[in-house]
C-alpha cells in the first residue's frame, strides 16, 4: 500500500475547512444540529480500501465510499484513461445526432454484458437519474402502445431508488419522508417490504414469501391490469438496510409480472458491477430476466459520475417504430459524457482483467461467514447480506426483537467507536451497512469483524454507563 507524502496532510488546515464547511457546504442527507456542533469528517487522500482524513488517519473503508469504490482507490490506470480522454475530448453534446466513440463503445459493451435482450442503453448521470429514465421510458412505451391508462408503478417500503423528486417518491424509507419534504401520490404504490427477520412471531418464511406473493398480485388485480406499467425492485435492498428477500421472491413476482403485461425493471445500482459477484444480478443470482435495468456506482468505481438505463429489444421495437416521426424528448447534458464513459470502460476492464467477479465471490462468502460470528453478542438482532452487502441490525432485546429508541442513534454509537480504530461502517440509525471495495483482502475482512466486536462491545459498556442497557 502506497503511503502518502505527510506534507499533504500538513497542508491542510483543518480549522479553516471546519469553519468553511459549517458556513457554505450543505451536505447531502444533512443533519442541522449534528453538523453545526460536531461538523464533518473530512477526507484528504485514498488509495486501494483506505481512506485518510486531512489530519493523517487512515481508515479502511468498508462502506465503499458510497456502496461505489468497487476497484479501489488511487489506480494510476483509472487515472491515465481519465487524462488522456480529457486531452482528447473533454466533452461533446450528446443529444440528437451527436455521439462520441466512449460512448458508443460503452454502450455495446453493457449491452453485452446484460443478460438477454437487453441491448439498449440510455446513459445517464447516475442512479437517481437512471431510475427516472427508466420510469420516462415506461411511460413512453406505454403510450407508444397506445395503452395511455397503464402506468401505474409497484414499489416497496423501505426501497431506496434514488434521491431526485420521482426516485424519493418511488422509494419507501420512513426515514427519507420527513414531513418537510412532499412527494408525489399518484401512480405509485408502495407493498410490503420482504423483510423476512421483521414478519410476524410464528410465520414461516415459505408463508411470508406465499403472503407478498398473494399481495403483489392482488394489488394488479385492485389496480386492473390494464392500468399497471411496472413494478421497480432493487435484488437486495441497499439503504433500506441490505434486506435480502426470501428464496425465490424474485422469481415468483417476476411470473406475475409476465401474466399481467407488467414491465419489470431491476433497480442494480448497488447490485451490479460484482457487489454480488456478478456484472449483474438479477438473472445470474435471481433468475430473472428483467425488462429494464438501471446501474450507476460500481459502473464508474466512483471515479467518473455516471448511470445507465439499459432496456430490452421488445421496448425498443415498439418506441422505435419505423414512420412514425417520435422523438424521445429526454435527456441530459451530461448524458454519455466521454471521460466518464472512457473510466467506465476501463473500470470494466480491470474488473475482468483481475478477475473481480470471482475475487468478490469468494471472499464475500467469507465476509458473510465471518460477520455472522457477532451473532453472540447481546445486541446484535440480525446480521445479513449477499457477498459485499451486508448489514449489522442492533436490538434492545434479542428475543422480542424490540429496538433501542431512535433518538439514541444507536448505530452512531458503533460506528464512532469503530472509526477510532481505524473502520469505517455506514450508521443508519439501528443499523451498520458495510459495502467494501470489491478488492477487500480475507485478512481486511478479519480486521472488520475484530474491529465491530470490540466497537459494540464498547457501546455496550457505554450504554450500561448511560443507564441504556
Amino acid at each position: 500500500m502506497q503511503a502518502f507524502d505527510p506534507t499533504l496532510f500538513a497542508s491542510f488546515d483543518d480549522a479553516a475547512l471546519v469553519a468553511a464547511d459549517k458556513a457554505h457546504y450543505m451536505h447531502g442527507y444533512h443533519v442541522f444540529d449534528e453538523h453545526r456542533a460536531n461538523g464533518s469528517l473530512n477526507i484528504a487522500a485514498g488509495e486501494g480500501a483506505y481512506i485518510y482524513d486531512t489530519a493523517g488517519n487512515r481508515y479502511l473503508d468498508a462502506v465503499g465510499g458510497m456502496w461505489c469504490t468497487n476497484v479501489g482507490l488511487g489506480r494510476e490506470e483509472m487515472v491515465q484513461a481519465i487524462a488522456e480522454q480529457t486531452r482528447q475530448l473533454a466533452y461533446s453534446n450528446p443529444f440528437c445526432d451527436m455521439a462520441n466513440p466512449r460512448a458508443i463503445e460503452l454502450s455495446k459493451k453493457l449491452a453485452e454484458l446484460a443478460p438477454g435482450d437487453l441491448d439498449h442503453v440510455f446513459l445517464t448521470t447516475g442512479g437517481s437519474t437512471a431510475v427516472d429514465t427508466a420510469i420516462r421510458l415506461v411511460h413512453y412505451y406505454q403510450n407508444c402502445r397506445g395503452k395511455r391508462d397503464k402506468k401505474q408503478i409497484l414499489t416497496r417500503f423501505n426501497a431506496y431508488h434514488g434521491s431526485t423528486y420521482l426516485g424519493m417518491s418511488l422509494g419507501g424509507k420512513q426515514a427519507d419522508r420527513p414531513a418537510e419534504f412532499d412527494f408525489l401520490q399518484d401512480g405509485i404504490h408502495h407493498l410490503s417490504c420482504p423483510y423476512y427477520y421483521r414478519a410476524p412471531a410464528g410465520l414461516s418464511e415459505a408463508d411470508f414469501l406465499d403472503a407478498l406473493v398473494r399481495e403483489f398480485e392482488q394489488k394488479i388485480l385492485e389496480l386492473g391490469a390494464d392500468k399497471v406499467g411496472a413494478f421497480i425492485s432493487e435484488p437486495v435492498f441497499g439503504s433500506g438496510g441490505v434486506i435480502v428477500p426470501p428464496e425465490g421472491y424474485h422469481r415468483r413476482m417476476w411470473e406475475i409480472c409476465q401474466r399481467h403485461d407488467v414491465l419489470y425493471i431491476a433497480d442494480e445500482v448497488v447490485t451490479s458491477f460484482g457487489r454480488l459477484g456478478h456484472f449483474f444480478a438479477s438473472e445470474a443470482v435471481f433468475g430473472v430476466q428483467p425488462d429494464i435495468i438501471t446501474t450507476a456506482k460500481g459502473l464508474t468505481s466512483g471515479y467518473q459520475p455516471l448511470g445507465a438505463c439499459i432496456f430490452s429489444e421488445r421496448i425498443w421495437a415498439v418506441i422505435a417504430e419505423p414512420e412514425q416521426g417520435r422523438c424521445f424528448t429526454h435527456g441530459f447534458t451530461y448524458s454519455g459524457h466521454p471521460v466518464a464513459c472512457a473510466a467506465a470502460l476501463k473500470n470494466i476492464e480491470i474488473i475482468e482483467r483481475e478477475g473481480l467477479l470471482a475475487h468478490a465471490d469468494e471472499v464475500g462468502r467469507y465476509l458473510e461467514e465471518r460477520l455472522q460470528s457477532l451473532r453472540d453478542l447481546p445486541i446484535v438482532g440480525d446480521v445479513r447480506g449477499r457477498r459485499f452487502m451486508a448489514c449489522v441490525e442492533f436490538v434492545a432485546d434479542q428475543t422480542s426483537k424490540a429496538l433501542f429508541p431512535e433518538a439514541l442513534n444507536i448505530g452512531e454509537w458503533v460506528h464512532l467507536r469503530a472509526q477510532k480504530r481505524g473502520l469505517l461502517v455506514r450508521p443508519m440509525v439501528h443499523l451498520n451497512v458495510m459495502s467494501p471495495p470489491l478488492i477487500l483482502t480475507r485478512e481486511q475482512v478479519d480486521f472488520m469483524v475484530e474491529v465491530l466486536r470490540e466497537s459494540i462491545l464498547e457501546t455496550l459498556e457505554d450504554l450500561k454507563l448511560a443507564g441504556h442497557w
